[in-house]
């Protein structure tokens, strides 16, 4: 497929709306002009690209709007952008600004053309929620246990650091009630801790009185660097 496969559907589907189409004009792939209205630049590519990102972003200063045209193959490869990441996609591209088109070739000259975003000015909302979860757990995370950009390695978060406190209590004390593990570590949600047991570190050996398991065991000596940390 070719990119100037696009350009027959996309001007056929522009000109039913009332728009004068042209392509190439001033490096733009295609040039749509309705009446007093702004000009609409769609710029085309075989697949959703950084290159059609990067001229659509070009194309701002010349038009408010701007579309990303591109083939949606309905078998597309594994690692196709679009495929594996639409709703990021679409993210993205309203927070740019710019709108995104499709186009689906079910025969060699049947092809339909799907808008899924019109552009328009993006205006930021902040999530409090989010924002406040993100001020917590800096807050309650002790030091700087990670390295920015960790991929294969567990993250050191708040909640982890508490687990391993509960951890490190009762392996050197052995079984313990939830009350005393609360008052001993000052972990406020050791009981949520030890009941959800996320990480598979503690068993209940009786009612409100855990142990550690040796998947805990092995935690202890993986977190060591961890563990130092903590007071």
């Amino acid at each position: 497929m070719k990119e100037t496969d696009l350009y027959p559907p996309i001007k056929a589907y522009l000109e039913k709306q009332g728009y004068e189409v042209k392509a190439e004009v001033c490096a733009c792939d295609i040039v749509g002009w309705r009446g007093d209205e702004a000009p609409i630049i769609i710029e085309l590519k075989t697949g959703f690209t950084l290159p059609l990102i990067l001229q659509g972003v070009d194309r701002l200063a010349m038009s408010d709007n701007v579309y990303l045209a591109f083939a949606a193959v309905k078998d597309g490869a594994r690692n196709s952008l679009w495929k594996n990441n639409r709703k990021e996609i679409l993210k993205l591209c309203r927070r740019l600004g710019v709108g995104l088109m499709s186009v689906h070739f079910r025969k060699k000259n049947d092809a339909v053309v799907e808008v899924h975003l019109d552009p328009k000015p993006y205006v930021p909302r902040k999530n409090k929620k989010r924002e406040g979860r993100l001020l917590r757990e800096f807050e309650s995370r002790v030091g700087d246990p990670n390295e920015g950009g960790t991929t294969r390695q567990p993250i050191i978060t708040a909640y982890r650091q508490d687990g391993l406190r509960c951890l490190k209590f009762i392996n050197k004390n052995g079984p313990t009630k939830l009350a005393d593990l609360r008052n001993k570590t000052g972990v406020e949600r050791a009981s949520g801790i030890l009941q959800a047991n996320h990480y598979g570190w503690f068993e209940r050996v009786s009612r409100g009185i855990y142990d550690v398991t040796p998947k805990g065991k092995d935690a202890l000596k993986v977190f060591a660097e961890a563990l130092k940390a903590l007071k």
